[in-house]
């Protein structure tokens, strides 16, 4: 399959995303043909990326100066020390605002290093290149960056959008089973709030994108970033419809920090239980009919996806639970919002429920 290339038009910036098989060799020609030119470049690689790839980067990047950063990525680095580190290699090298950074890995990689060019002397360029399944269909696409502290996830950051995004399916054969299920949490997520021949697509070939087979991985990540580029173009600031790409995620994030972020359960698999949460609650509060409810269970259930919340969640965690969601940075009340279905391809956006609501919901789930 011939490789694809999707333009982002945002307020702040336009940007290319090249997907395509094997093309990190062909990195030089893609950074040219875009006009992005730089002097000096630092690298910040995912420790666990395969150095034959880093070392492909590296003699085909088009600059004089190259400098790399290796990162142990986790939710527990993604903070405001490994910010500083990638800071002082900048600073200590002399970096100018016409230099670049350059991501090599997973989201958190991406969410870190693209956080450290935003607040660098105001901004300096920034490519990049996810490794991962669930950083090429969404943290890579939309200038989201940021990091965590004690009070939750993502609570630091800055809308910041790249000069260049390369998704090379390539990179994915690397990956263990369980990263590309994470990622399909995400190209799962998508077709719920697209049209319903996005999910049609999914149920009749899941097997074949979680495989990775040509051409039907492409296509699924091609067309989960169309439909994240449509709503970025609209909402960049994540002001109102930008909202629905959180699916889920309300619940997702406050699993994961009630879990202390541990790897029992990671982003995706969180992300796939926290759409379900959100499925089952729209359910009970008749926003989503059980016909509809059912087809989104089943996909789970039958793509053998994260399905049940009681392997990780107790009854012990609620309170703890509660609390991570109402920190969430999407709130502006005492009351949780949360992005609920009306149906497979009609999400509902702020929608408020006070916290008892909630909790006799997760009583619900967890103790009966």
């Amino acid at each position: 399959m011939k490789k694809i290339k999707l333009v982002i038009r945002t307020n702040s910036k336009n940007y290319p995303i090249i997907i395509g098989s094997n093309i990190l060799k062909n990195i030089s020609s893609i950074i040219r043909s875009n006009n992005i030119n730089f002097d000096k470049c630092l690298i910040v690689a995912d420790k666990k990326v395969p150095k034959k790839n880093l070392l492909i980067l590296k003699n085909k990047i088009p600059c004089k100066t190259k400098l790399i950063h290796l990162f142990y990525p986790s939710e527990k680095n993604k903070n405001q020390v490994s910010v500083n580190k990638i800071l002082d290699k900048l600073f200590k090298n002399n970096f100018n605002r016409n230099d670049c950074l350059i991501s090599l890995g997973g989201g958190v990689t991406g969410d870190v290093t693209g956080f450290a060019a935003s607040i660098f002397k105001r901004g300096l360029k920034f490519i990049n290149i996810p490794t991962t399944l669930l950083a090429q269909v969404d943290s890579s696409i939309g200038g989201k960056t940021g990091i965590n502290n004690k009070y939750g996830k993502n609570l630091i950051g800055a809308f910041f959008q790249p000069d260049l995004v390369v998704s090379d399916i390539n990179l994915l054969k690397s990956l263990p089973r369980r990263e590309i299920l994470c990622g399909y949490g995400e190209i799962f997520k998508h077709s719920l709030i697209a049209k319903k021949k996005t999910f049609n697509f999914l149920n009749k070939n899941k097997f074949k994108i979680l495989n990775l087979q040509s051409p039907y991985i492409e296509k699924a990540i091609a067309d989960s970033c169309k439909i994240k580029r449509k709503i970025v173009q609209i909402d960049e600031k994540e002001k109102n419809i930008r909202k629905v790409l959180n699916l889920g995620h309300t619940f997702a994030h406050a699993y994961e920090a009630a879990l202390g972020y541990s790897k029992k359960l990671n982003h995706g698999e969180a992300v796939i239980l926290g759409i379900k949460s959100a499925a089952r609650f729209s359910l009970e509060n008749k926003f989503l009919i059980k016909k509809n409810y059912n087809q989104i269970a089943s996909h789970i259930s039958s793509s053998n996806l994260p399905n049940n919340l009681r392997k990780f969640i107790s009854k012990k965690n609620i309170d703890s639970i509660l609390n991570f969601m109402k920190s969430d940075k999407k709130n502006n009340s005492n009351n949780i919002n949360l992005i609920l279905l009306k149906n497979i391809g009609y999400p509902i956006i702020n929608s408020n429920f006070k916290i008892n609501k909630i909790r006799s919901f997760f009583k619900k789930e967890l103790i009966d």
